[in-house]
């Protein structure tokens, strides 16, 4: 060992550390249709954003924003932009958020999840 481990330090790699690396992405674009400013942050299951955002659920079904952890992304009223969303890793099981999926994700879960969404007034891409 070069030096003695000290409580709290952080040891870097040498090179560019990429988290998301290897992950499956689609981009979706999001509309603002309400009059207040949305703020996503980088790990909410993008399905479940604000009902106000208009984009498609199902594209977004099983994703986050593919952004640096800790960050977000804001819309402005009436702004559209287009996001990368990249699939959830780990255990692929949603609860909590907006009760949409609450466990684990699969077609069957997915439709379930679509089907409450719009009964709740979530706005999709296909309600234009």
């Amino acid at each position: 060992m070069g030096h003695p481990v000290r409580p709290g330090e952080v040891i870097v790699a040498s090179g560019p550390v990429r988290s998301n690396a290897g992950r499956d992405t689609v981009t979706v674009t999001v509309e603002n249709t309400s009059d207040h400013v949305v703020y996503v942050t980088s790990h909410y299951h993008f399905m479940e954003v604000n009902r106000r955002l208009r984009f498609d659920r199902g594209a977004a079904y099983g994703r986050r924003l593919d952004i640096p952890p800790g960050s977000g992304v804001r819309w402005m009223p009436g702004e559209v932009r287009e996001v990368s969303l990249m699939e959830l890793g780990g255990g692929r099981r949603v609860f909590g958020f907006q009760g949409l999926v609450d466990g684990p994700l699969s077609p069957e879960a997915k439709a379930r999840a679509l089907d409450r969404a719009r009964r709740r007034g979530f706005l999709d891409t296909e309600a234009l």
